[in-house]
């Protein structure tokens, strides 16, 4: 059988390594001889001897995802094998995290991660109810994590000069060192004559960078359907 679908960059190869790698730009591959997490649903194939799990979460992460629909819902995989993971063709990267790194990043863009990385669901600061009731998931240690993004992300580098102001559905994720607050671009009169649609974003300072994907329409929850 000939065609362009068994190109060589549509192949999978054999894993040469355990751990998280690039199957293409809408994938990631995790060879697996342990575990690693992921957000429920997220698998699409998988061979090998694999169990997939719902990973528990305190009441406190269940509270915030069920008021806010963010969060982190995970699922364990364990065993020995291969598996593939993805989110609705979204773009994926993998991310390696160095000890004193840390990222916080939004649940929804939360593809999977190794087993060695420490997250914790913390409110954003200064974004509260009113700022949609931001809740993101901030890793730290030593290992890697793959995030997606909904088309091409924009990193924009931040600094104690220049603030950037970012659409509270547009953002991914930031440097954990950052601090935030919201920002009310919008006067009383525009909101009046029915608003720019842009009132209100979340301001980040300090030294770092941010993550943006180019659309603001609002995702559905991280684990809103799993098949595993």
């Amino acid at each position: 059988m000939q065609s362009d679908l068994f190109a060589s960059h549509n192949m999978a190869q054999p894993s040469t390594e355990l751990g998280m790698a690039m199957q293409n730009s809408k994938s990631i591959k995790y060879t697996l001889n342990g575990e690693c997490y992921a957000r429920q649903g997220a698998m699409v194939a998988f061979r090998g001897d694999l169990a997939f799990e719902k990973h528990g979460q305190g009441a406190g992460s269940f509270l915030k995802r069920a008021v806010t629909g963010e969060g982190l819902a995970l699922m364990a995989v364990r065993g020995q094998g291969e598996v593939w993971f993805a989110h609705e063709a979204a773009n994926c990267f993998i991310v390696d995290l160095a000890p004193g790194d840390s990222l916080t990043v939004g649940g929804r863009h939360v593809l999977c991660f190794d087993p060695t990385l420490s997250y914790e669901v913390k409110t954003v600061k200064g974004a509260g109810m009113a700022g949609g009731g931001l809740f993101n998931s901030v890793f730290t240690g030593h290992g890697r994590l793959g995030v997606t993004c909904e088309g091409a992300p924009i990193v924009i580098p931040v600094s104690q000069s220049a603030p950037v102001f970012v659409d509270t559905d547009a953002v991914v994720g930031w440097s954990s060192q950052l601090q935030t607050s919201l920002n009310r671009s919008q006067g009383i009169g525009s909101m009046i004559r029915g608003g720019s649609g842009e009132a209100v974003q979340l301001k980040l300072e300090g030294e770092g960078f941010v993550i943006v994907r180019p659309t603001e329409v609002t995702a559905r929850p991280a684990g809103s359907s799993s098949s595993e």
